[in-house]
């Protein structure tokens, strides 16, 4: 297929490799723009493990905790200015409040009741009042049957409100102060570093098998016998479940840790077990592509030039 300029743009954005290595990978993977990605990084000339798509969407993020349970939501808006208006603000406040009444569904959050009437209704109301478009678009709640779920929200304009919101459930009969200290440390970490999955156990086997071929490939171009790639392989594999996965990776906080070691070291100063049973992290616009615009052109266009 014809490999157009467009093309070279998106793989360069995703790869951050050069323009003519991009060209190359497009032209060798017949313009299939996942195999380019990996085709760059087998020769070692992509940047990134995984596709960089530009955060574009405004609004907020929300969080809200109550008893052993929080919830976290993603309330978008088409402008940050409108994100900084008390009305949006106050309704995110009270979508995130509502959510955790709820079992964590967006079809649960926006039927839940919000001052006599359902979640999207009060939504339908504020676009009306305020006068720009919103949807909610994501909604997750985490509960544990004793313990904590510790909440962390990252440049945070007021409490529970912000740009990045964390949720990390704590099992434990344990001392709650401390289960929350250490619940907010690793939320933090989470922030920093948006772990795939909780351990290799939860890490897609699709994105495995992905990482799989590419470290073959790159350990064939070595020339080493079959049995020395597989070793190879299956060592890259055991660094790439460190770097992805929560308990594994080097704790922010403590690097000479894992966040598992953090956890287990908190269970023995407690005298009780205590158990990291999941996290939750919405950074806002993450994924979503912002249609790009040329003001001049714009301009141009508006004036009739």
């Amino acid at each position: 297929m014809s490999i157009t300029a467009a093309m070279v743009k998106e793989l360069r954005e995703k790869s951050g490799a050069g323009m003519m290595d991009c060209k190359t990978a497009l032209t060798e993977t017949g313009g299939d723009m996942e195999a380019a990605i990996d085709w760059l990084r087998t020769k070692g000339l992509a940047k990134a493990a995984k596709k960089a798509g530009r955060v574009a969407a405004e609004g907020l993020v929300g969080v809200a905790a109550e008893g052993n349970k929080a919830a976290v939501i993603e309330l978008n808006s088409e402008t940050d200015f409108v994100s900084r208006n008390d009305g949006f603000q106050d309704l995110v406040k009270k979508v995130a409040g509502v959510a955790v009444t709820t079992d964590g569904t967006l079809e649960a959050v926006s039927a839940a009741d919000l001052g006599g009437k359902p979640v999207a209704d009060a939504i339908t109301d504020a676009i009306a009042t305020i006068g720009e478009n919103m949807t909610l678009r994501r909604t997750a709640v985490l509960e544990v049957s004793e313990g904590v779920v510790a909440t962390y929200v990252h440049s945070a304009v007021s409490d529970g409100l912000g740009k990045i919101g964390v949720l990390v459930a704590l099992e434990s009969a344990g001392d709650k102060a401390k289960l929350e200290g250490l619940g907010r440390q690793i939320a933090m970490h989470v922030a920093a570093t948006s772990p795939l999955a909780l351990s290799a156990d939860d890490v897609d086997p699709e994105v495995v098998e992905r990482e799989r071929n590419v470290f073959s490939e790159q350990a064939r171009e070595s020339g080493k016998p079959e049995n020395i790639i597989e070793k190879m392989v299956e060592g890259r594999i055991r660094k790439f479940y460190e770097e992805v996965t929560l308990t594994k990776q080097a704790f922010v906080i403590d690097p000479d840790k894992t966040v598992e070691q953090a956890v287990e070291a908190l269970a023995k100063d407690l005298g009780a077990p205590v158990k990291l049973t999941g996290f939750v992290r919405f950074a806002l616009g993450e994924g979503i592509e912002k249609e790009e615009t040329d003001f001049a052109a714009e301009v141009a266009a508006a004036t009739g030039q």
